[in-house]
């Protein structure tokens, strides 16, 4: 995944900054940082969380 963080919480924080400072969604942020969104969401879903697109963060 690049320079993101791999750490689970990490990614977390560093995704949800992201979106709220930067993308109006998930897959524009992806697209833009070369990420794979599917890797994305299966990481957060090791801890619990989901991408919400109405909120555009992960919960």
């Amino acid at each position: 995944m690049g320079t993101v963080p791999h750490d689970p919480v990490m990614l977390l924080s560093y995704v949800n900054t992201q979106l709220r400072d930067h993308y109006p969604t998930a897959d524009e942020l992806c697209a833009a940082l070369s990420l794979d969104r599917e890797k994305i969401d299966k990481t957060l879903a090791s801890i619990g969380y989901e991408y919400d697109a109405d909120r555009n963060q992960y919960v």
